[in-house]
């Protein structure tokens, strides 16, 4: 893998910390805030920052929210490969983060969830591309009609990352088969491993996934996480960490083990790669939070 370009959705993160959620009805005044690139954002720069160079080719709007995700990706050292859509904004996601790190979110879906055939078509792929997928951008009012067939098309030599995300469930099951009969990897949390299997134990919610042919990571939080390849389930042990902001974590996770992937390490190692840059993430406040290579080497040192 020499690139990891991401067909995810970029948008901008609006998050704030608040003491506690408000009742309904209610209000809350955060003690911090931040404005900021989010979604797949955090993928490519958690890879970008392990090695991996990354280039964003979803849609993006072209007003002040585009505006912003295009220079974060410039300043990230990232690629910009679809032009922006005119007329239409690129959407937001509202983050609330309590004190112990948990976070709730409301999305709002804007230009990049727009991403259209010809778009996809007009993409040039390198040779040794690995391809991010997320569920956020299959589901039917985002990019669900246009993402696997263009996956279905790409050639073996192109390693699919596929993140099912937090609206798992919100995702038709025709997309959903299509994406996993072509993903090499998965990456997911337990709760989603769970709805993908139906498996109440992340072990056999792993050897569920990786009967039908791909690599499996699902990610137990501060316990590490559990990897599935070639026959084998291998639990990675965790960092111990106080959370911060868990916003953000699990896509460190994800463009960490890619990156590590591509440096040649084994899915073991790798998952332990990630497991440390995710646990240095969810110690920072904001969504892309990963820790640089001498970050993860420094705490794997230790």
């Amino acid at each position: 893998m020499r690139r990891l370009v991401s067909v995810g959705n970029v948008l901008v993160d609006i998050t704030a910390q608040v003491g506690s959620l408000p009742e309904r009805g209610g209000e809350v005044v955060a003690s911090g805030s931040r404005l900021a690139p989010g979604g797949s954002f955090n993928v490519l720069v958690a890879a970008t920052r392990q090695g991996l160079p990354g280039a964003y080719a979803g849609a993006s709007g072209t007003g002040p929210f585009g505006d912003l995700v295009r220079a974060g990706l410039r300043d990230a050292g990232l690629e910009v490969l679809v032009p922006p859509t005119h007329d239409l904004d690129t959407g937001y996601d509202i983050t609330l983060v309590e004190p112990d790190g948990e976070r709730c979110f409301v999305t709002a879906f804007g230009a990049e969830a727009t991403l259209s055939e010809q778009q996809l078509a007009e993409l040039s792929l390198q040779p040794g591309d690995a391809v991010h997928v997320s569920g956020y951008g299959l589901l039917d009012r985002t990019n669900g009609a246009t993402i696997p067939p263009w996956l279905l098309g790409l050639r073996s030599d192109h390693v699919v990352v596929f993140d099912p995300g937090p609206l798992v469930a919100d995702i038709p099951q025709s997309t959903l088969r299509a994406v996993l009969e072509r993903a090499d990897w998965v990456s997911c949390n337990e709760g989603e491993a769970r709805q993908l299997t139906g498996q109440q134990n992340p072990e056999h919610a792993v050897e569920t996934l990786t009967g039908q042919g791909a690599g499996v990571v699902v990610r137990l939080g501060p316990a590490g996480c559990v990897v599935g390849y070639n026959g084998r389930t291998v639990a990675v042990a965790g960092f111990p960490v106080r959370a911060v902001d868990t916003t953000g974590a699990g896509d460190a996770h994800v463009g960490a083990f890619v990156a590590a992937l591509a440096r040649g390490l084994d899915p073991v190692q790798a998952a332990r790669r990630a497991n440390a840059c995710a646990s240095i993430a969810v110690g920072r406040f904001g969504s892309a939070t990963a820790a640089s290579s001498a970050e993860v080497d420094e705490l794997l040192a230790r």
